[in-house]
């Protein structure tokens, strides 16, 4: 009788085996995907109040930066498009989606949409956008890739290091009172 127990423990012993090496390949597998962005993206933005895809509209619709973005090309901001620019096509274009109407609610009750800022500078820097897209320089530069991100993801911190080794790559001023006021 002590060998037949002595056989179920060894065969018992080999399947824990099996399962606790099936345990830890599955876990590495998992591991790894979310390591790589998989299952669960780590850069995926800022979520806003109504998603919007700069994917689909920039590089999908082939629409335009400035054509929301208009202050980009007067003015110091880029600034944050009113909600009658979207609706100039939202009020034809997939018109009974569910963040459209309430884009249409927030504009017929004259409430604002509170977005969450993705870029920041701090006061005492002087930036000026309109300056920076006349003489060519990509918005890319700054803000990354953004005509193939869904959600907008802060592409660079901006600090002076950055700002000044682009000043001399474009033979633009080192004057701190271009930048500093």
């Amino acid at each position: 009788m002590t060998a037949p127990a002595q056989k179920t423990e060894g065969k018992g012993f080999v399947g824990w085996g099996v399962l606790g090496s099936l345990t830890v390949v599955v876990l590495l597998v998992i591991a790894s995907l979310v390591i790589f962005n998989v299952v669960y993206p780590v850069d995926i933005g800022t979520r806003q109040p109504i998603p919007f895809s700069h994917r689909v509209h920039v590089h999908t619709k082939h629409l335009s930066c400035v054509m929301c973005h208009t202050g980009v090309t007067d003015s110091q901001r880029a600034g944050i498009p009113p909600l009658q620019t979207c609706l100039l096509c939202h009020e034809h274009i997939i018109t009974t989606f569910p963040y459209i109407q309430k884009l249409r609610d927030h504009f017929q009750q004259r409430r604002p949409v509170v977005w969450q800022r993705v870029n920041w500078l701090p006061e005492f820097v002087y930036f000026y956008h309109s300056v920076h897209v006349s003489r060519g320089i990509d918005c890319s530069v700054c803000h990354g890739n953004v005509a193939l991100m869904d959600r907008v993801i802060k592409a660079r911190k901006f600090e002076m290091g950055f700002c000044i080794q682009c000043h001399r790559d474009n033979n633009a001023t080192h004057d701190c009172f271009t930048c500093h006021r």
